[in-house]
């Protein structure tokens, strides 16, 4: 495959697939495949990774059963990685909402595009800093493209889809499509490959926010917050395992499930936890 560089074949025709980009995103992976596991999940579960992430942050991926799948970066121009950088997208468009870690590289968001390139007739996509609940094998059957809405303020969150969870059929004349698309003249994608998936694919499916629930519905939304329904957890914005946390206290009770995932004892059974106060 063209970019990419598979350890080994393919065990099924769908796969989960996420993507670690450097070290820490390796950690929420770790927790991921474990969740992905406990739930039974009937798919390969593929981590496409960069060059930034070391051999030994790899390791406890492969040992939990991930098919690690090396990637290229896309060949965009100078320009455009320019334009995409970290310092330079946080000044265009800011993160006002909350706070963006120190090891956020948005530019390598776009390695996602690669998934297009595998060898699977389906795939889930699901950010690293994601926790699967509940199965979500029948989100195969989705059609492309499937995504749940950016919801975590207000309704008008509805407008605009969450690239954290999304359902797609790997094609390699989409991947070259999307590329054509992607470093035009004077493109500027101010959510990287969320707002260049939602151009691409202009008629997307809506997932249930709940295969999707954004953290910050917890303090934001509340009342749309219902443990028996929500499938995956998406900790956007501050990531669960940083050190200096602006908002533990408020996020405690998904930061505790998270390290529960994360570690290798018993995880809480979420319909009896309680809900966002």
């Amino acid at each position: 495959m063209n970019g990419l560089t598979p350890e080994r074949p393919r065990a099924s025709d769908r796969a989960y697939v996420t993507l670690v980009t450097n070290g820490d995103f390796a950690l929420g992976a770790k927790a991921l495949l474990r969740s992905l596991e406990l739930t039974g999940a009937d798919a390969d579960r593929v981590v496409l990774h960069t060059g930034g992430v070391p051999e030994d942050a790899l390791e406890p991926l492969r040992a939990r059963g991930a098919r690690l799948v090396a990637t290229e970066l896309l060949p965009t121009s100078d320009a455009f990685n320019e334009l995409h950088a970290r310092g330079r997208l946080h000044r265009e468009a800011p993160f006002t909402k909350g706070e963006k870690p120190a090891f956020h590289t948005p530019l390598d968001n776009f390695v996602k595009l690669r998934l297009w390139q595998l060898d699977y007739d389906r795939v889930v996509f699901l950010d690293a800093d994601t926790l699967v609940l509940k199965s979500c094998d029948r989100l195969f059957d989705y059609p492309e493209f499937s995504a749940a809405p950016n919801v975590y303020e207000s309704l008008a969150d509805f407008h605009r889809l969450n690239s954290g969870v999304f359902v797609a059929r790997p094609d390699p004349r989409t991947f070259e499509r999307m590329l054509a698309g992607l470093d035009r003249e004077g493109a500027f994608w101010r959510r990287t490959d969320q707002t260049f998936l939602q151009s691409f694919f202009e008629d997307w499916h809506g997932l249930p926010v709940t295969y999707n629930m954004l953290q910050y519905v917890w303090f934001n939304l509340p009342e749309l917050w219902n443990w028996p329904s929500v499938h995956v957890v998406h900790y956007q914005y501050e990531k669960p395992w940083q050190a200096d946390h602006p908002k533990r206290d408020i996020l405690k009770p998904l930061i505790d499930l998270w390290y529960a995932y994360f570690g290798e004892g018993p995880v809480p059974v979420t319909d009896e936890l309680s809900p966002p106060t």
